[in-house]
């Protein structure tokens, strides 16, 4: 199931906040080899993850993390405008309708459907926070992902050959992207949408708002 948690309740939520950050170590650091932080718990932190951020997380029937994605708007501090701005000509992306979407992470193991279901979770927060884009970097092997899943971004600036290449994407999220990417997760729209309001309910404005 997908999971919608500010980093100040992560410790509400051990087991899953810890296979988390183990998982986004693994990804950023052993596979891709990243010069990302890892502490003496093998756990991979940024600076980002200390500005209480809104997580998506796909939990796994035993609890662990099967993937997720990390969100923070651009009225604040985003790592698209303090460290890959040089990709978008040293301009910045401010806007309350414009959130920033990173450290997007799957488990060893995961399959597309993770993948999509996370799509499709990012999909729920704009439509019920009134998020109009994500913008986010990524490199050359996500764009295979995001093809597969049947969330390609506009690119907005482009740094880098080949398999080194790194980008700045900006997405939105259309009702025709919405069903397929549902289908592609194998989760009903209808159940999406309980997960969500499972997590905000009728307050689903309020935590943006603050966050913002």
């Amino acid at each position: 199931m997908i999971r919608y948690i500010y980093a100040d309740d992560l410790s509400l939520y051990p087991k899953l906040a810890s296979s988390m950050f183990r998982d986004r170590a693994d990804q950023f650091h052993t596979r891709l080899g990243w010069p990302v932080d890892v502490d003496d718990l093998g756990e991979e932190r940024d600076q980002y993850d200390a500005l209480n951020p809104l997580y998506v997380i796909w939990e796994q029937p035993d609890g662990r993390h099967g993937g997720s994605m990390r969100f923070l708007p651009t009225t604040g501090r985003v790592m698209v405008n303090e460290i890959f701005g040089h990709l978008i000509g040293d301009g910045t992306i401010t806007s309350p309708h414009i959130w920033e979407c990173t450290r997007f992470c799957l488990a060893r193991g995961a399959d597309a459907k993770t993948a999509a279901g996370l799509m499709l979770a990012g999909g729920e927060i704009m439509s019920g926070f009134g998020i109009r884009h994500f913008v986010g970097v990524f490199d050359a092997r996500m764009q295979r992902i995001y093809r597969a899943i049947g969330s390609s971004p506009e690119v907005l600036g482009s740094q880098g050959q080949g398999r080194e290449m790194i980008s700045v994407g900006l997405w939105e999220f259309t009702e025709a992207a919405r069903r397929k990417v549902a289908q592609r997760a194998g989760i009903s729209p209808t159940l999406s949408q309980l997960w969500f309001d499972r997590a905000f309910g009728s307050e689903r404005m309020g935590p943006m708002a603050m966050s913002a």
